[in-house]
């Protein structure tokens, strides 16, 4: 695979995954949901840290993570034009591009939405706003995709959690992680051949 088309999906994911958080976040009010299936919602979050709405404490630890991934994001920038140039498999590379789609997706919302956007608590965020919600580096990523399959509670007599509400797969995302996900599941799922020296 060219690199020419690598960055072609690159900018396509990236193209798809700013246009639905866009449209979520002038859209939908935070917190707001809207059901597509019964195992398929839309339901608009903002997370301010990592995967799982994971932070890092501190006053620094938003900066930090941005710019740790930025650092990430050369890394895998440099992974990818350097797989190019090895002539490595497709699946390798289409890999490396869909992780690194994923991750600058995020990272645009880290870096940017903070500045551009104002706050969607309790009416609807405006783009390019006088009063925007926070500053560089500082801002929310959001997610949207929501695929609660199975929703119930656990039976009384099963050990521990007995009783209790189970929902599966309760984690709230949006394209980018997607993009990170499946390129992390070729590379696992499709080690031999991505990793196939020509």
């Amino acid at each position: 695979m060219s690199l020419r088309n690598a960055y072609f999906l690159i900018f396509i994911i990236l193209l798809v995954d700013q246009v639905t958080k866009i449209y979520i976040k002038t859209n939908f009010v935070l917190g707001e949901e809207v059901n597509v299936f019964s195992w398929f919602k839309i339901l608009f979050i903002e997370n301010e840290g990592m995967a799982w709405g994971t932070e890092i404490p501190g006053a620094y630890g938003k900066l930090f993570l941005t710019l740790f991934r930025l650092v990430a994001v050369s890394a895998i920038g440099y992974w990818l034009w350097d797989s190019v140039q090895k002539n490595s498999s497709t699946y390798l590379i289409v890999a490396i591009a869909l992780i690194l789609a994923g991750a600058f997706g995020n990272i645009i919302d880290s870096v940017f939405y903070g500045v551009i956007f104002d706050n969607s608590h309790n009416h609807l965020a405006t783009l390019f706003s006088d009063k925007p919600y926070g500053k560089v580096f500082h801002g929310k990523v959001v997610d949207m995709l929501y695929f609660p399959i199975i929703d119930g509670k656990f039976p009384q007599w099963f050990p521990i959690w007995g009783g209790n509400d189970f929902k599966f797969f309760n984690a709230i995302f949006n394209i980018a992680d997607m993009a990170i996900s499946t390129g992390v599941g070729i590379l696992i799922v499709f080690n031999k051949k991505a990793f196939h020296k020509n």
